[in-house]
């Protein structure tokens, strides 16, 4: 067994604290990595104080993983002691499955295997997350991580990067295709990146004024504000795709109003309550709504790669491990610009 140091939730009341544990030894396709950086994603805040129901505990949060690769099975193919690597949102599924055997491993018949809160295949094994200084995965969920990129500013990319790119890459948005982006936080700065990246002309959609000179700065070609009934009259019918990350409570027709003939709402953001929906919306323009989670084995190095090619990563504000509980709270307060990361050197 492995000795590891971690921060870990002991309840749903409980702040995370030092928490130390063993992963397993490494099987013949399994990798070691020493984590470098750990992204704080909103769902680890969900999970870990039991909002989405199931939690279990003790929880080591974490499913943004950048780090080193120090030992590989006997099995191993695709990784050497060295190389700098990344662990996602999954770690495993059941892999017989037809969304398996496409790459799709995330909608699995029997249900991806997290990497945090949730027991392995086997059944017996904690899954634990990133807020550790090792990790232990099978390669096929493993990543590589080009080096001249800033790896803080990498980790968001293993769940916010891939959540809004996959949905983007499906849309098949492309140079001179209008795309809208609804909401601007860890998810939404990520989707204007990448449209903008892709060709797109893209439109940031916010209800704060004061996001537009953060907008044009991620490379927005325009603002609306989306409380402006008038200025969002002038944008009914007109974009092939609006990408929603707005995660509070909202109604989807504000959104289908702006979709032109065909045109795609791609949902992203998780609302607590049921939004709602006028069926006479979708009807017209032939508009549909497409829900996405994060993506494959396949697409999520393809993501990375693509990253690599334009120099893509997140916004990040990088923080000791102490510092989680309080970056939670500020992560409530939407006071991040856009993800926090941890240095897990802090943690040794």
């Amino acid at each position: 067994m492995i000795p590891v140091k971690a921060y870990a939730a002991k309840s749903a009341a409980s702040n995370l604290a030092p928490f130390n544990f063993e992963r397993r030894d490494l099987r013949e396709q399994d990798v070691l990595i020493e984590i470098l950086f750990s992204g704080v994603c909103h769902s680890d805040v969900h999970q870990v104080r039991d909002e989405w129901g199931g939690s279990m505990y003790p929880m080591v949060p974490g499913h943004e993983i950048v780090g080193k690769v120090i030992k590989v099975g006997s099995g191993v193919t695709k990784f050497s002691p060295g190389q700098t690597a990344g662990v996602g949102v999954m770690v495993d599924s059941c892999r017989e499955c037809k969304p398996c055997r496409q790459h799709m491993e995330q909608y699995c018949a029997e249900g991806m295997t997290g990497t945090y809160n949730g027991y392995e295949r086997d059944k017996t094994t904690m899954a634990q997350g990133g807020y550790s200084t090792q990790i232990v995965c099978d390669e096929r969920w493993v990543y590589h991580i080009s080096d001249s990129l800033d790896l803080a500013g990498v980790a968001p990319l293993l769940c916010a990067g891939i959540t809004t790119y996959s949905p983007l890459k499906y849309a098949n948005v492309k140079t001179g295709d209008k795309v809208a982006v609804a909401g601007l936080g860890g998810l939404g700065h990520m989707a204007v990146k990448f449209a903008v990246a892709m060709g797109a002309e893209v439109t940031m959609l916010s209800t704060s004024p004061s996001k537009e000179a953060d907008a044009k700065k991620l490379g927005a070609h325009h603002f609306v504000l989306s409380t402006d009934e008038g200025a969002m009259k002038k944008i009914e019918s007109h974009f092939a795709v609006v990408l929603d990350a707005v995660s509070g409570n909202h109604d989807y027709e504000i959104y289908l109003k702006l979709l032109d003939v065909s045109g795609k709402l791609l949902v992203v953001g998780l609302p607590k309550d049921e939004p709602k929906l006028n069926p006479f919306e979708l009807i017209k323009n032939r508009r549909c709504i497409i829900g996405s989670m994060i993506g494959g084995t396949v697409e999520t190095q393809e993501m990375l790669d693509f990253c690599a090619e334009k120099n893509i990563v997140a916004d990040v504000e990088v923080i000791s491990m102490e510092y989680i509980n309080e970056a939670y709270e500020r992560m409530i307060r939407n006071d991040v610009k856009y993800r926090f990361v941890i240095d897990m050197a802090s943690l040794k």
